[in-house]
């Protein structure tokens, strides 16, 4: 949750509100509830028969980004404001013994498992080794079109739906077109369905492997990639020069390669775990998950424990959008 100090107080407290069951009700499950709100050493609020601690407006707050030290005592009223809506509403939840719904035990009990599966990846993730300038320098030298070499693209996208032999005769006919009107016309022509829109996007807004090959690509080209249900063609209207120095894309750099080092830490770790554990699959789920032939242990799901906050899943520059964007 992202507190904004220019809201209302409403916003927040009907967040909280919304989560009152499952948050409280999860508390209980991991050991804490009212028994530890009593035992703490001073108390914010009472409700009821219940008290809010400091220590939980604290941890509120310790969630707020950018919030500078001298806004914390406001903020903190609105905070607890809505820690009091929040209380009355699961004092009424376990009136109405709502917290023995299948459903909401199911929904505590996922949220349970979610926040010690992340605790258990974060706890990996702290051995990750921070990047060396030796590193920066060699993953910005491998990535010209991001950094040395990026340029700013004026696209004409169409996002075409076409038969397996619609495809292949367009992936023909594309690259020789001199515009994108000759392209939707000949689609109009062709009864091809197709949506097209012109927009202008940074390299660090593009998926690595299209990236590659638009930089490869002149102004006037098309890039033509194949999809499950047709075509995305794009031509390449303006390709403008904007560089960017090692300098200016250190910091950058260094949160994405740290972020895909935690991944790497957390994606082994898990491999290595379900490679020690016994296994079964059983019911409609038998034979889900095949050994490997050479008789190895099975490879890590593609879901696991969430990784930690900011692991990039994939080289596809995401980490980097927010060091990158605004960069001229």
């Amino acid at each position: 949750m992202t507190l904004s100090l220019f809201s209302s107080s409403a916003p927040l407290r009907t967040t909280l509100v919304l989560g009152a069951i499952a948050t409280a009700s999860l508390l209980a499950a991991c050991g804490g509830g009212e028994g530890d709100k009593k035992g703490a050493s001073q108390v914010a609020a009472k409700v009821n028969s219940s008290e809010i601690s400091v220590h939980q407006v604290n941890y509120v707050l310790q969630r707020q980004q950018g919030l500078k030290p001298e806004q914390a005592q406001a903020v903190g009223r609105r905070v607890l404001d809505g820690l009091v809506d929040q209380e009355l509403a699961v004092q009424q939840a376990v009136e109405q013994k709502l917290d023995r719904d299948p459903r909401i035990v199911s929904a505590i009990d996922a949220s349970r498992r979610d926040i010690l599966a992340r605790a258990y990846a974060d706890r990996i993730a702290e051995a990750a080794a921070a990047p060396t300038p030796e590193d920066i320098k060699a993953y910005y030298d491998s990535k010209p079109a991001l950094f040395s070499k990026r340029r700013i693209y004026g696209l004409q996208e169409f996002n075409i739906e076409a038969s397996a032999d619609q495809k292949t005769a367009l992936q023909a006919k594309i690259p020789a077109l001199r515009s994108a009107d000759e392209l939707a016309g000949a689609l109009k022509a062709a009864n091809i369905r197709f949506a097209a829109r012109n927009v202008s996007q940074a390299p660090e807004n593009i998926p690595m492997g299209f990236l590659d090959q638009l930089a490869k690509v002149n102004e006037g080209q098309w890039i033509v990639v194949a999809t499950p249900t047709g075509l995305n063609a794009a031509l390449v209207a303006s390709a403008k020069p904007s560089p960017v120095t090692e300098e200016s894309a250190k910091k950058a750099i260094e949160q994405f390669l740290l972020s895909d080092r935690k991944r790497k830490l957390v994606t082994d770790g898990i491999k290595a775990l379900r490679g020690s554990a016994k296994i079964e699959y059983v019911g409609q789920f038998a034979g889900a998950a095949s050994a490997p032939a050479d008789g190895g242990a099975a490879e890590a799901p593609a879901v696991a424990p969430t990784p930690p906050a900011g692991a990039s899943d994939a080289l596809d520059a995401s980490a980097l959008q927010k060091g990158l964007s605004g960069l001229k």
